[in-house]
């Protein structure tokens, strides 16, 4: 069983649920706190052990590659300035040479075609798939545990209310093993009252090389677009696919009411930012 050395992020989205905030920056470079959302993407990733990230990206998105390399005229003014607390943070959030890979997806033909756009990089390995909108602290890191203790295909899944289940990708259960479970069926955003669990698809994923031949035939789904769920439904006939529940909680950047809770969410767990964060929330709520 191959480890899993590699993760793809999609990055191409155009971000258009945020406009105007979006017409020049990239979605995935909003800032929760003081990070940007791909960069504590990136962080979840680095720390369950993955190696290389393969970005796959669009028009308009160079400076998310600016991002993840050296900025020597800021390094050099933060030296000279004495400021080397944050020259060291920054030199600590880069990846090493050659561990990040940019290539490009050129039209929004959807999840599935983004992920096929990294076959080349990628290889022949079974491998990651972030999505950047997705916020979540150890997710990954739980998904290589069940990926070592199961192999196959890993999908991180979570709970919502029963009449939520439309607006997901949703599996149906089968045996069960502590936090996970064989995946016997996947439906995406199904009628309401029809879905086959309430476990919706969070955006996280470890796939087999096998995905790319399926992706590569270009069957379009729902939208029009190419759809992961529709080639990971074709590879479930012939390889196992599990679910991993995610012992955490996952926020969607992608929506306006998400991005908000992340901040907020994020800024409680920084101890330098806590306590004045509750006082301010208190005030607003007229608790003050």
């Amino acid at each position: 069983m191959k480890r899993i050395r590699k993760a793809v992020l999609p990055v191409a989205g155009l971000g258009t649920r945020f406009l105007p905030a979006t017409k020049a920056v990239p979605k995935e470079m909003l800032t929760v706190v003081d990070r940007p959302v791909v960069q504590h993407v990136v962080d979840e990733a680095r720390e369950a052990g993955i190696e290389h990230f393969i970005f796959v990206t669009g028009r308009g998105k160079a400076v998310i590659e600016d991002h993840f390399d050296i900025a020597f005229e800021l390094d050099h003014m933060l030296q000279e300035r004495g400021k080397q607390a944050a020259y060291e943070e920054l030199k600590k959030d880069l990846p090493q040479a050659g561990q990040t890979s940019f290539t490009r997806q050129q039209a929004p033909l959807g999840l599935g075609h983004a992920v096929w756009c990294a076959r080349e990089i990628v290889g022949d390995e079974p491998f990651a798939v972030l999505l950047p909108d997705m916020l979540s602290r150890g997710c990954m890191g739980q998904m290589l545990e069940a990926y070592d203790r199961h192999g196959g295909n890993v999908i991180a899944v979570e709970e919502v209310k029963p009449e939520e289940t439309h607006q997901y990708g949703i599996v149906a259960v089968g045996e069960t093993f502590g936090q996970t479970f064989e995946i016997t069926g996947m439906v995406e955003k199904p009628k309401q009252g029809t879905a086959p669990s309430n476990f919706i698809i969070s955006g996280r994923y470890i796939l087999q090389p096998e995905i790319f031949s399926i992706l590569e035939r270009g069957e379009k789904g729902a939208g029009g677009e190419i759809q992961l769920t529709d080639a990971m439904i074709r590879l479930a006939e012939e390889q196992k696919f599990y679910g991993m529940r995610f012992d955490g909680r996952t926020y969607d950047t992608g929506s306006k009411i998400g991005f908000l809770t992340a901040n907020i969410a994020y800024g409680l767990q920084r101890p330098e930012l806590a306590d004045a964060l509750k006082a301010e929330i208190r005030a607003l709520l007229g608790e003050g």
